[in-house]
């Protein structure tokens, strides 16, 4: 018994490590679309960058039949729960770094939650993180409007 229960120790302490999560729809096209604005021009072009504000804008801008990707590291978002008008996020995609605060991070912080992703808090700030954020956008599909052609993956960190 002790030693089933050593040998899934390891397990339980990596499991937080291993949780992927996935969001699709009107979630998935909020989360790219706030990432996407602050991506930089290395990651994401200047023309996807406005396909997406247009779609995250509830327009059908023409594109090719191709999807678009928006990926970041690390979205880290803090609210203060104590302090509440403090909010704060932090992207990392590849070695840039975008600092946001006020309403600029308080939106990608409410995408966080609506896209799923589990709080945390701790010293008077609730945190919404995730790391290897992946989603597919796909404008043609979009334009279609079935409710498919946006998903995300990440790990809620």
């Amino acid at each position: 018994m002790h030693r089933a229960i050593l040998l899934s120790l390891p397990l339980l302490l990596v499991s937080k490590l291993a949780f992927a999560a996935n969001t699709a729809g009107h979630s998935a096209l909020a989360l790219a679309g706030v990432v996407a604005g602050y991506s930089p021009a290395l990651a994401l072009s200047a023309l996807k960058k406005s396909v997406m504000a247009k779609l995250f804008n509830g327009h059908y801008p023409p594109y090719p039949a191709t999807t678009i990707s928006v990926k970041a590291d690390a979205v880290t978002c803090f609210a203060g729960n104590v302090s509440i008008n403090t909010f704060s996020c932090t992207l990392t995609i590849g070695t840039f770094t975008k600092t946001l605060a006020g309403r600029k991070a308080h939106e990608i912080y409410a995408t966080l939650i609506e896209a799923g992703v589990p709080g945390n808090g701790a010293a008077g700030k609730i945190y919404e993180a995730v790391t290897l954020l992946d989603c597919t956008i796909d404008p043609n599909e979009i334009k279609q409007n079935t409710g498919g052609g946006a998903s995300c993956s990440f790990t809620p960190n």
